[in-house]
């Protein structure tokens, strides 16, 4: 099945843990007296079966924020081992997703693989028939609901919902700087922003930050979830001001007005995907 899609982007972090500590900036004077800043490390994430039906053939999954068995929105992680691919199947869910390490293929049973990197995104409505293939030593993707559970079930259920699948490669992803988007303060030359989906109530956004960005995302969202996606950020925990080093599948959240304080040392480009009710900003 060909997918195509016209999208515009996301933004990426990287930093080191190294000489962050009290070195994180932030242009913005104001203070949060009550800061609800909530981190979860990748390490940190409890794995269990994906599918327990499949036995020791099933995937890992790491629920990072919600309830992946209950009928709320969730962001979970999945991971694969090396030349995983599933039977045909569907699921009662639309879900979105991010591949965060390795390679992996997601479309109809007989189509051609694509192989999708680290920073690509796809979609997989609700009753389609597809498989899922992993290729890599480590493979893991970010996947996210807007209700639950997430169910695995046969294509003996399929149905339309009317809804089409997306593959995006991260090289078909459209980058917006400053000059092109008011959510990067034009003095700020160190990120890019890629806006992947939106409806009536959520946007979903791809940040990436280029090595020396010392700065801060602010929000006055209800709902704020941020994953790191490739690379590392140094994030800086505005209580304790402790600087937690954030891998990839390390989530931050907020609710309400905050402050995300975050550094990039490495060389290597950070992205950070973002899902909010409400605006943000990069300075």
């Amino acid at each position: 099945m060909k997918k195509i899609v016209v999208i515009l982007s996301l933004a990426s972090v990287i930093l080191s843990c190294s000489e962050t500590k009290n070195e994180i900036s932030s242009d913005s004077n104001e203070v949060i007296l009550e800061p609800t800043n909530r981190v979860v490390l990748s390490s940190e994430i409890k794995w269990e079966k994906l599918n327990p039906a499949r036995g020791d053939k099933s995937p890992q999954a790491g629920t990072v924020w919600g309830d992946r068995k209950g009928r709320v929105p969730t962001g979970f992680l999945a991971k694969f081992v090396d030349g995983f691919s599933s039977p045909p199947h569907i699921h009662n869910v639309t879900y979105r997703a991010m591949v965060i390490k390795g390679l992996i293929h997601n479309d109809d049973p007989k189509a051609e693989k694509m192989w999708m990197p680290a920073g690509s995104f796809w979609t997989q409505p609700a009753g389609e028939a597809h498989i899922t293939s992993a290729k890599g030593d480590e493979v893991i993707a970010y996947v996210e609901i807007d209700n639950g559970p997430y169910l695995v079930k046969p294509t003996e259920e399929v149905f339309d919902n009317g809804e089409r699948p997306v593959n995006v490669d991260k090289s078909n992803i459209i980058w917006l700087d400053a000059s092109r988007t008011k959510i990067i303060e034009v003095e700020n030359s160190n990120a890019e922003v890629a806006f992947l989906w939106e409806n009536e109530k959520m946007t979903g956004n791809l940040i990436k930050f280029t090595p020396n960005f010392n700065g801060e995302i602010s929000s006055d969202a209800d709902e704020f979830h941020a994953i790191v996606i490739t690379g590392e950020a140094a994030y800086l925990m505005p209580k304790s001001k402790e600087t937690k080093l954030l891998d990839p599948g390390s989530y931050f959240t907020s609710i309400g007005k905050s402050k995300h304080q975050i550094k990039i040392n490495k060389s290597t480009e950070t992205t950070i995907y973002i899902r909010t009710n409400g605006d943000f900003k990069i300075r």
